[in-house]
């Protein structure tokens, strides 16, 4: 019994400078992880309603928030671990190993994800605007984090990478609330330009023709065959295809209801006789 005894006094003399010593890193290893996971959980949740009251996307500002919650709790876990004494440098070495192989092998996955953050946060476009880009025109559908989908005239479904979209340009017939129209029409060297004016800004009387500006009509050029006018006038974005198919015909209609011919190429051949 007193073997026993005097076996676990010298133990405890062994071990409990070790336990004294790990349990002090320990206590404060946990009191660091408690508080920081706290302080990560508050600092993104904040992020988040920031992004929210900015009126960013939610798809974008919840991915943000998941990602930086991740990041960080991933360094507060190494920060940690090194607290307690466990080598971490070994771990970090293969997270960016591990980092790097992933960026080389989605490096376009990656930019388009980068494209995508940009698109969602600046906001060339929104959703159900009419764009034209990399050579295609349609209607937005949706823009996800790697590829923005549009809808074209005839009703086909195009999904562009968000990479190439954001680097590229982009034309947004949307944005603006009005639009101008021009129609352009030529007529004959021998009318009368003060009657054709006339004609045409009759047709501007159309309810949809803003006031202001004003609508004009102005010599564009003069062709092989032809004195070139444009009519132009100003409408809401809304009315622009209408107005602009609607008064070309007219426009044909009417000049020629008052006599005034709109040419068409021609050419002169002389048959010379040997």
């Amino acid at each position: 019994m007193e073997l026993n005894v005097d076996y676990l006094i010298d133990l405890s003399e062994s071990w409990l400078p070790l336990v004294l010593q790990y349990a002090g890193q320990l206590g404060l290893a946990l009191i660091t992880l408690a508080l920081g996971w706290w302080l990560i959980n508050v600092i993104t949740s904040r992020v988040g309603r920031l992004l929210q009251r900015r009126q960013v996307d939610p798809t974008l500002h919840g991915f943000i928030g998941s990602l930086a919650s991740i990041v960080f709790k991933v360094l507060l876990l190494v920060s940690v671990a090194s607290m307690v004494g466990i080598e971490t440098t070994s771990f970090v070495a293969a997270i960016g190993a591990a980092g790097l192989a992933i960026g080389l092998a989605l490096q376009g996955s990656l930019s388009n994800f980068a494209g995508g953050v940009l698109i969602l946060l600046f906001r060339p476009f929104r959703v159900g605007e009419f764009i034209e880009a990399q050579g295609i025109s349609g209607t937005v559908d949706s823009i996800q984090i790697f590829h923005t989908i549009l809808r074209t005239l005839d009703n086909k479904t195009v999904i562009m990478p968000n990479g190439s979209l954001s680097n590229g340009n982009i034309i947004n017939y949307s944005r603006q609330p009005q639009r101008r129209v021009e129609t352009a029409v030529g007529i004959d060297y021998s009318a009368d330009i003060k009657t054709a004016r006339q004609v045409l800004l009759g047709i501007a009387e159309d309810p949809r023709v803003l006031r202001e500006p004003a609508p004009v009509v102005v010599v564009t050029g003069l062709g092989d065959n032809s004195v070139n006018l444009a009519l132009r006038v100003w409408v809401a974005t809304a009315d622009w295809g209408a107005v602009n198919a609607e008064f070309l015909e007219q426009a044909k209609e009417k000049l020629e209801a008052v006599g005034i011919g709109i040419p068409f190429p021609q050419r002169v051949v002389h048959l010379v006789q040997q």
